[in-house]
Formats: structure tokens, sequence, C-alpha cells
């Protein structure tokens, strides 16, 4: 979520029109694709990372290889990276456009919020009612990306135009929870090991049923919950 929206001149909204039309007028085969600026590659380069973390998490669960378990956890840690060298690149060629934001924003989903939520599933919260936690995270990402690329005008900003605050905290801060997952990781508390912190609760019904949750996919919840906040200002750097 590094490329800020600001409020735009007649002429910069004629550059975006003008990049815009590219794509409409190009013809022949790839045409979309020779139309990327370098910043847009940067941007899916974020969106491979978060890709190959997700698959990585699947091998996992698939062949108990502790090797793909890792990958899973680096990787969206790469992604940032590119999240934060596309937005340099843009303002650097002076190339950003409005097909640049929203893969930005599609590529942030994939990258800190999907394989966040994988991982989580991989390592051993995978009971229902785990996952109803992990699919409202994993939505409060989408929504809460959704309003910053149609709000982002509206913040307050500094003398330079830049945005004083997020609302709520951004996407890419779910990997403090990946951090925590590795730690999880490191210690061996994951499922088939030493399991999860705080074990497994059964809310009703008996155990093995659907009213059994680890406590700590609550985590995930109130991750989701700040992220769509809107009286929590987060100061940008």
């Amino acid at each position: 979520m590094t490329r800020s929206k600001t409020p735009k001149s007649n002429g910069a909204q004629n550059d975006d029109g003008h990049a815009l039309q590219q794509y409409v007028d190009t013809d022949g085969h790839f045409s979309m694709v020779r139309n990327f600026r370098l910043a847009d590659l940067i941007t899916i380069m974020n969106g491979v990372c978060g890709s190959f973390s997700i698959f990585s998490s699947a091998h996992y669960l698939v062949t108990s290889d502790e090797d793909y378990l890792w990958w899973a956890l680096g990787l969206p840690v790469a992604g940032l990276m590119f999240d934060f060298f596309d937005g340099k690149v843009a303002r650097w060629r002076k190339s950003s456009s409005l097909l640049g934001q929203e893969l930005d924003s599609l590529a942030d989903l994939i990258s800190f919020g999907v394989a966040p939520a994988v991982l989580a599933f991989a390592i051993g919260l995978r009971t229902y009612l785990d996952t109803v936690c992990l699919t409202g995270f994993i939505c409060c990402g989408l929504a809460r990306l959704a309003r910053f690329n149609a709000t982002v005008a509206l913040v307050p900003k500094d003398a330079a135009g830049k945005a004083r605050y997020f609302e709520g905290l951004p996407i890419p801060s779910t990997l403090g929870l990946v951090t925590l997952l590795s730690y999880w990781a490191r210690q061996g508390w994951v499922e088939g090991k030493a399991g999860i912190p705080g074990g497994l609760v059964t809310l009703w019904g008996s155990s093995g049923g659907r009213g059994d949750v680890h406590p700590v996919s609550i985590l995930f919840g109130l991750w989701a919950a700040a992220m769509v906040s809107k009286t929590l200002h987060v100061p940008k750097p």
C-alpha cells in the first residue's frame, strides 16, 4: 500500500487518462503486458511472492516438509520489499497510474491478507471456527484496501501532499502475525508437534465438532477489526 493517491491537477488527470487509453487502443498479443510500467512489474512481484507463499503452505500441508513452511513464512516479507520499492520507482520515474494503484491493492491482498491466513491454517488453525476467523480476517483486509482506494483523497495531508495517517492498521502490518507464526514454528508450537499455544476449546457440542476453536484465532479477528477501524489513526512514517 505504498502508492499513495493525492488530489490531482488537471494535468495529472490527463496523464492518467492517457495511460488508461493506451490499454484500450493497443492491439495485438500481450498488449496489456507491453503497456506495463516498471513500477507495475515490481508490484506484480509482490503478488508473485504472496502466491508462492500460499502454494508453499499447501505443499507443507501435503508433505509436512518444513522447508516449504519456512518458504511460506519468508515470502510475504519479500513481498513487503517489492511493495516498498514499487512506490519509490513510480515516484522516481514519475509514472504512477490508476492501474498501478489498483494492482498495488490486489497484490497486497494476496501477500498480506490471503497468504498469512493460509499460513495460520497450515500451522494448525484448522477448525471450523478458526476458519471463520481467518475468513473474516481476509475480508476485512479486502474492505480496508477498498476503503483506502476510495477515501484516501479525503485524509488530511501535510505540506508535501502526503497523507498524515492511515485509517486503521495498514494491511502490511499483518506481517506482525507472520512473525508470530514464525516464532511458533521455531518453537515447534504447530499442529503435529507441541500444538498451538493456548490449546483447543470446545464451545458447544462434542470435541472434534464445529464448536472447537483455538483461542489464539481471536488474534486474527482483533487484527481484522483494527484494519477496518475508522477511529484508529496510525501516523505515517
